[in-house]
Parts: C-alpha cells; sequence; structure tokens
C-alpha cells in the first residue's frame, strides 16, 4: 500500500504494454494478456495492461472524504459521464467572500493553511479537483452554534491535532476521534451576507456618497472640446475601485439614474487620487437616494457600512479601519459596528489633525465577521493572507450525533491539502486527473483508454496481510467504475472481493454496471464477515436518454435488476438518481415514473444529483447536445451561463419532485432509507397525499 494521490499505481508501472487500436464496432474485450481490445456500441475503448507496485491507495494528506484508503483496478472508465453531487457547506474564497461547496470549481482559489514556525496561517490556494460521494452521515455541533455534517472518516483540525469524526480505542476503528469537549481550530461559522435589497443599495450608496461623493457645479469638456457645466454628484474613488465604481453605477441603475464615467485630476487634500475615473451622476433623484432614513435598519446600516469602507476604509496590517475628517460620518460608522456587535475604538491622527479614523478590534474572526456582514465590493480590501489562526470562537464540540442516514457528501482538493469549511480546518480528497498525469486527456481518453491493472488482486491480498493494515473501509469505485466492459475478461474483482471477505475487511462499491450481479454470492459472503455497502447509479429510464447519453452502461432496468437482487440477499443497496438531465428527464412525470421503479426494486434510498458541468466535461456535454437535442442547445447555455451548476431554484425545484415521489413510494429522498415505523417496518404511504398512514 502506499501513501499519495490514488493515481499512485499509474505512477509505479513497472511494465506497460503498448495498445494497438484494431477498429471499432463490437470487438469484444479480448483475453488477459491478449494486448489492447475494442468493445462498445460506437466506441474505440482499448485496454492497457499494466502491473502496478500498489494498490491500496491512501488518500494524500489523510483527506476529509468520507473513506481514508481506495483500491481501483481500472484507471478511465467506458461508463463515464458528466455529473457531481453538491453541498451547502460554506468555503471562504481567496476574495474574502464564501462560495456553496457545490458552487466550486477547478481553478477558484480558496482559503488553505500553511505553518510559519508554530502558527497556521491564511494563505490563498487553488482548486484542483471537484468530487463527492455518499456515506453514513454524522452532525457535529460546536459551541458557538457550528453545525457541521460529514461522514465518519473525515478530519478536522483539533487543538491535539487531526481526528476523524468517528473511531474507537481499540480494534479496526482504533484511531484519534472527536468526543465532546474537544476544541476544532477555525474561526468558527461565517456571518450571513447581507440581502440584495432596495433599503441595502440606498445604504451602500449613502456610504459611497458620504465617503467619495463631491456635490455641486462642475464643469465636465465633453470630446470635441465643448465644456457641459451641470450640478451633480461626482463619485470620486481611487483607480483600483472599479469594483465600487461598477456597483454604485448598478445601484443607481437599478433606481433609473444614468451614469458616465470620465478621467479627472488628482485627489484633494483629504482624499486619495482618483487618477483612473469616476463616475459624473445625473442629479436626478440622487439626493433622495442617499439621504440617512431618521431610524436606519439593519439592511441600510449594512449597505452604509460596506460603501464607506469601499470609498474611506482599509484594511491593512491586519486591521480594518475607516477614515472621515465628518464627525457625523464618524458617528454614524460607530453606531452600525454597534448595532452588529463589533468592538472598535476612535483614534486621531498625528499628522492630519481633521482626520479621525475608526478601528475595528479582533482578530480575523472579526474581520471576516466584518466582510460578510455588510459585503462591501473591493475584494482587495477583504483578504487575510498570512493572518494567524487564533483560538478566537467558542469551538469546543457539544455534540456528535449519528443522523442514520446516508447523503451526499462532497470533497475538493486544494494546493494546501486543506480548507475553510463554515470557519472549521479540513483535510481535503485527492484529484482524480489520472488520466492527465499520463499525457492523457479526461475526456475522450478517459472514456477509450483503459488502464487494467493485471496484477490488482494479488496486491490487495498482499497488502491487506501487512502487519501495519489495520482494517479500514475501502471504497470502489470512487475513481472509475470497477464494473466497467473490461472486467467482464479481467475478473479482478473476485480477487479483489474474496481477499476483502478472507481478511474480514469492510468495503463499498459505486457502479453503473450489472456486471456486479457475477459476483453476488461472493459479496454476500463479504458481508457476513464484515461491513459492505453497495449503491448503483440511475438517472432515468428513458431508454432514448440511456443510448445518447450513457450508450457504455446497462439498461437502466437491468442496473434496477442489481439492486432487486441484493435486497433478496439481505444487502441494502441505494440509488444515486444520477444525473438529472434538464429538460430531459426532470418532469414531474419522468420523476415519479423512475422513483417508483426504484422503490419497487427494492432500494433503500435514493439520492437527486443534478447535471453537473466542469471546465472541459462542459465542452464534451455542448457537443453531444448540439448533435443530438439540438433545440435544447440554447436552454443549457442560459441555464449554465455562470458557471458549472444550475441555479439553486432550479436544483431546489427537481430535488423536491423526487423527495415528494419518494414520500409517496415510501422511501426517503435523500438516500437514506425506506421510512419506517417504530418497530422497523416499511410505513404504508398514501399515493395522494405522501403523507405516511398509521397502521393501527
Amino acid at each position: 500500500m502506499r501513501e499519495g494521490t490514488d493515481n499512485g499505481a499509474l505512477l509505479d508501472i513497472s511494465e506497460v504494454r503498448q495498445p494497438v487500436e484494431r477498429g471499432t464496432g463490437r470487438a469484444g474485450l479480448g483475453a488477459p494478456g491478449s494486448g489492447p481490445v475494442v468493445s462498445g456500441d460506437e466506441s474505440d475503448a482499448v485496454a492497457v495492461e499494466i502491473r502496478a507496485r500498489s494498490i491500496i491507495n491512501r488518500v494524500p494528506g489523510e483527506s476529509a472524504v468520507p473513506f481514508r484508503w481506495t483500491v481501483n483496478p481500472y484507471r478511465g472508465c467506458s461508463h463515464a459521464c458528466v455529473y457531481c453531487l453538491s453541498g451547502d457547506t460554506p468555503i471562504l474564497m481567496a476574495d474574502g467572500r464564501t462560495e456553496r461547496l457545490s458552487s466550486i470549481r477547478v481553478g477558484d482559489r480558496v482559503y488553505g493553511t500553511r505553518r510559519v514556525g508554530d502558527h497556521l496561517r491564511y494563505t490563498a490556494t487553488p482548486v484542483l479537483a471537484h468530487w463527492a460521494t455518499v456515506d453514513r452521515a454524522y452532525r457535529v455541533t460546536l459551541a458557538d452554534g457550528t453545525t457541521l455534517v460529514a461522514g465518519g472518516d473525515h478530519r478536522f483540525l483539533t487543538s491535539s491535532g487531526w481526528k476523524h469524526v468517528t473511531g474507537g480505542t481499540a480494534g479496526r476503528q482504533r484511531r484519534p476521534y472527536l468526543m465532546e469537549g474537544d476544541t476544532l481550530v477555525g474561526t468558527g461559522r461565517y456571518a450571513c451576507g447581507p440581502e440584495d435589497t432596495e433599503t441595502y443599495r440606498r445604504g451602500y450608496l449613502c456610504g459611497v456618497a458620504d465617503g467619495a461623493a463631491a456635490p455641486g457645479e462642475y464643469s465636465h469638456t465633453r470630446a470635441g472640446g465643448s465644456a457641459d457645466d451641470e450640478r451633480g454628484y461626482r463619485f470620486r474613488l481611487a483607480s483600483d475601485d472599479h469594483e465600487a465604481l461598477s456597483r454604485t453605477a448598478r445601484y443607481l441603475s437599478s433606481f433609473g439614474v444614468r451614469t458616465d464615467r470620465f478621467d479627472v485630476a488628482a485627489a484633494t487634500v483629504d482624499r486619495r487620487a482618483a487618477t483612473s475615473s469616476a463616475r459624473r451622476i445625473a442629479p436626478v433623484r440622487v439626493r433622495d437616494l442617499v439621504r440617512k432614513p431618521v431610524a436606519p435598519c439593519d439592511d441600510w446600516r449594512k449597505g452604509f457600512l460596506a460603501g464607506i469602507f469601499d470609498s474611506e476604509g482599509s484594511c491593512s496590517g491586519g486591521v480594518v479601519r475607516v477614515w472621515s475628517t465628518d464627525d457625523e460620518i464618524i458617528t454614524e460608522v460607530c453606531l452600525g459596528l454597534k448595532c452588529f456587535g463589533f468592538d472598535y475604538t476612535v483614534e486621531g491622527c498625528a499628522d492630519r489633525p481633521s482626520m479621525r479614523v475608526v478601528r475595528l478590534t479582533g482578530g480575523p474572526r472579526e474581520r471576516l465577521r466584518f466582510f460578510h456582514t455588510t459585503d462591501p465590493a473591493v475584494t482587495g480590501k477583504r483578504g487575510i493572507d498570512d493572518a494567524a489562526i487564533r483560538p478566537e470562537a467558542r469551538l469546543e464540540i457539544v455534540s456528535i450525533v449519528d443522523t442514520g442516514e446516508e447523503r451526499a457528501l462532497y470533497d475538493i482538493t486544494t494546493g494546501t491539502g486543506d480548507f475553510l469549511a463554515d470557519g472549521v480546518v479540513s483535510h481535503n480528497c485527492f484529484a482524480r486527473r489520472t488520466h492527465e498525469y499520463l499525457d492523457l486527456d479526461s475526456g475522450h481518453d478517459f472514456d477509450t483508454k483503459i488502464m487494467v491493472k493485471v496484477n490488482a488482486g494479488e496486491l490487495v491480498r498482499k497488502e491487506l496481510a501487512h502487519p501495519r493494515w489495520c482494517g479500514e473501509p475501502i471504497a470502489m469505485g470512487t475513481n472509475t467504475d470497477p464494473y466497467q466492459r473490461a472486467e467482464g475478461r479481467y475478473r479482478l474483482m473476485p480477487q479483489i472481493i474474496g481477499a476483502f471477505r478472507d481478511f474480514a475487511n469492510p468495503f463499498s462499491i459505486l457502479t453503473k454496471g450489472s456486471l456486479i450481479l457475477r459476483d453476488a454470492a461472493l459479496i454476500a459472503e463479504a458481508a457476513r464477515q464484515a461491513p459492505v455497502s453497495l449503491a448503483v447509479s440511475v438517472g432515468s429510464l428513458d431508454e432514448q436518454v440511456w443510448r445518447s447519453v450513457e450508450p457504455g452502461t446497462p439498461r437502466p432496468q437491468r442496473r434496477l435488476d442489481v439492486v432487486r437482487r441484493f435486497a433478496d440477499l439481505g444487502i441494502g443497496c441505494s440509488v444515486l438518481m444520477a444525473p438529472i438531465l434538464p429538460g430531459l428527464t426532470d418532469t414531474e412525470e419522468q420523476i415519479e415514473a423512475t422513483v417508483a421503479e426504484i422503490a419497487a426494486a427494492g432500494a433503500t434510498g435514493v439520492t437527486p444529483i443534478v447535471l453537473h458541468l466542469r471546465p472541459g466535461a462542459r465542452e464534451w456535454y455542448f457537443a453531444w447536445l448540439a448533435r443530438w437535442y439540438p433545440g435544447l442547445y440554447d436552454y443549457y447555455a442560459q441555464l449554465y451561463r455562470r458557471g458549472a451548476y444550475a441555479p439553486k431554484s432550479y436544483q431546489e425545484t427537481v430535488t423536491t419532485r423526487v423527495r415528494r415521489a419518494a414520500r409517496r413510494y415510501g422511501l426517503r429522498g435523500d438516500g437514506s432509507g425506506r421510512a419506517q415505523d417504530d418497530a422497523g417496518r416499511p410505513e404504508r404511504v398514501d399515493p395522494d397525499t405522501g403523507e405516511q398512514l398509521t397502521l393501527l
């Protein structure tokens, strides 16, 4: 076994038989050792035999995914399609804002940590990969109210080192694990951002106007040399404050006020240089918009603090400051900070007697709370790079609860090996871009050039027998499908499962392949020795869509037969309803039919996943869409115009449809299992209302 990225076996190749493509069509897979092969309906899949030096691979950095160890007998996948799981955990981005984990894309920059002397310090780091899995979920609650949901193998950083969510003091589960009273490391949960209301916008404009506007008469020379004298407002900002200028213009436009941009002269004595540009504001309604209300509400105060910080604020040396020569502005800043519970001081300026400074006290936690509460526009002022992570919050664990549910759990890979999840330092997972390490692309090559680790079975048995192996759960299907077509010929999985059985080692399998039925009896034997978890992916029952989007996989009904077979054997098997394709498989009627079949097959639960299009995969999917469903191309371009994920409102609509249908058929719509009565028996569900019916 080895520690490192899961592609470690590919990097440790001792023998590679070079592929020679044989053409396309239904050639079938050749015998092991016969060299490259071709299979599939319209594919040119080539099997490349390799001898790996290791097979049980440890996730680098002891990642936060719900498993630490993986076995992948293949690289590349003829079952591959494009989707990912989603989540609501707020992640601290490099611009100081937060983003849902489900919305993060490869190439984004987030905050991780680096050790400098005795302290961990914040540092920006790129996102290298984004992916997810399904596993038992645990809810960890902290003294400050932070709530974290993670798998049992997830690791958080505590004051005494990295610890798993669950573990034990003896046996296979012996490992450091969280307990009530342990203290996690970080700032604690992030504050909720302001809503983009009319009142917030008015407050922001007032803040910018108080700090940067110059009302009065001025002369503006138009192109051609003619002078145009007007009375109005100039929002004069520094040359690097284009984000504030853009937000000001957008907010004014929402109130029907036109803006123009033009070059201005150097700054006045009391203001920073405005060497690049300013906004010339038509005077219509401006005075009304920037007038302070008699009784400011929270939204207005948040907007005002954001606006005055953008125009007259700074963040240097880890300290947030707002500068002004106007006592009324200083008073309003202090009232706003006090309203939201911030501690601050008001100081003079030795070299400028007319200037006063409001200084926010507290460390990075208070700084982040200010940024997140008010949401200033200028991202360059919001950074916390190199700030030391100190115990500023009440991050003692008050409870760790097994939710009793299997949920979609998600993760990213970063350059630092960690990231900030709702204010808590968390380890991350390994990257899945294994083909790119071999100078192959992650699109067509991933689908068609299948690396076969022909010695996988003997390596698993050898590594399980190693004295250092402690019998931890091993996940399969987390990177590539272990039951893709090549497995029909190479038969690596019976050797691997047999080894797990003989060593009583827990394992899980995620697959789209029906070939797993070949090993049903062997899996049942293994399940009698140690915990076994199974999941099958079924996006819809539409045959036409299946043939076009997943031509290398078994029919959906055939995959449901897998669920039935394992249910008959007494082995639970859940279903990932994924990917749900907008405009193709997302109607209430289609979802109803699919969920009904999933329930009838005896699934332990269903988890809906809407199509996710990461860079690279996005181009492949849109090319496929143009060939098969050109009428939907513009719809998808609009739906995914903002990134890899469909809008949250659309995802919630689809998820609600699945959950509603799941309730009608006695399933929980989050993959957690069937609805049961107090005796553990499935409860009957009214097919019209979806309500559970009493058994009495």
